[in-house]
């Protein structure tokens, strides 16, 4: 998804579905629908937040921008630069790092020329390390999108990357 027009980005399908997180709180307690707000704005904006998005939840859920900063620079699953179309958030917590998730790091920067942080030429992938997402047992690791990937080797990843459009 690309980047919308974000003069008002809190509007139509966007605004319904804040709203129908503000319903869960009470009305006195808007700022509490922060984090799904957040997560709204980002994914309709193509996978990152920007200030002026910030803002916009901020003014919604009349709070100041900077409590809006503070949750969306603290969570790690908030982008404040572009991602490509695949977010590949690989873990690098010591359970995956022994099973070698590193090597696997290594293997992915090589096989999409293009470091941690940055997005593929295409606008296709984007790798980030993350630290624990849960499945040590199952390790090394990985979360594209929505879909959580275990017991990974370098086959195992040429394979779930070639299956993505």
């Amino acid at each position: 998804m690309s980047s919308v027009d974000t003069l008002n980005i809190i509007q139509g399908d966007v605004k319904k579905r804040i709203d129908r997180w503000l319903a869960r709180y009470p009305v006195d307690q808007k700022q509490s629908a922060v984090i799904p707000s957040l997560r709204i704005v980002q994914e309709v904006n193509g996978g990152h937040l920007t200030k002026e998005i910030m803002d916009q939840v901020a003014q919604y859920l009349e709070m100041t921008p900077i409590s809006v900063y503070e949750v969306a620079t603290f969570y790690s699953n908030f982008e404040h630069q572009p991602v490509g179309r695949h977010k590949i958030c690989l873990c690098t917590n010591i359970s995956c790092m022994l099973r070698g998730s590193d090597e696997l790091l290594d293997y992915l920067k090589t096989k999409l020329d293009v470091d941690v942080g940055q997005v593929t030429e295409d606008g296709k992938f984007s790798i980030k390390k993350v630290e624990c997402l849960g499945a040590c047992v199952n390790a090394p690791m990985m979360q594209i999108d929505k879909t959580f990937y275990e017991n990974l080797t370098e086959q195992r990843l040429d394979e779930i990357l070639d299956s993505l459009e």
